[in-house]
């Protein structure tokens, strides 16, 4: 890590010369730990149950929405962490996923520079949701496209995202 007038610029390992300017630090909250086949809202609800477990710790940054309504995703890589944790990490880059035509960015958060074969390997887990999604939306008759856009920059993410105000109350659209 090297300062850079105040900002955080990181040199990638695995990639000589390649620099990720500005990497935000985030609060995300965890809401289904790695492992775990059960998604809970940020209520605590039970919103899904998977017929397959989570291979990341997955949450929300409780302070901004995404643009489909509800809090901006986040995946946080390393060991299983409890549900309801409330953790400040950085975000290395992000996903840029299609649910039922709406466009729900995943930040992708570690305390360590994500390598290319995790980049990889994260790539190829959301283009595999994807699929799988669209196929529970058919199921659903929730009509829109499902894809993976790939890989973008956590600043791309968030510069999408609006603060959460005061009196949000959930997302507006059924999942």
């Amino acid at each position: 890590m090297r300062p850079n007038n105040g900002k955080r610029d990181f040199l990638l390992a695995d990639e000589p010369g390649v620099r990720i300017p500005d990497t935000p630090e985030l609060e995300v909250l965890i809401e289904v730990p790695r492992g775990s086949f059960l998604k809970r809202g940020p209520t605590g609800c039970v919103d899904f149950v998977s017929p397959l477990p989570c291979p990341f710790n997955y949450g929300a940054v409780p302070q901004y929405l995404g643009l489909e309504g509800d809090l901006l995703d986040a995946v946080v890589l390393g060991p299983r962490l409890p549900f309801g944790r409330l953790l400040r990490i950085s975000a290395w880059g992000a996903i840029a996923l299609t649910d039922r035509g709406m466009t729900d960015h995943k930040l992708i958060c570690s305390h360590a520079p994500v390598s290319p074969e995790e980049r990889r390997r994260l790539l190829r887990f959301f283009r595999f949701y994807a699929r799988c999604k669209g196929l529970l939306n058919f199921w659903r008759r929730r009509p829109g496209r499902n894809a993976c856009g790939g890989w973008i920059s956590a600043g791309e993410a968030l510069a999408c995202a609006r603060p959460r105000d005061a009196g949000w109350r959930g997302p507006q659209v059924p999942y």
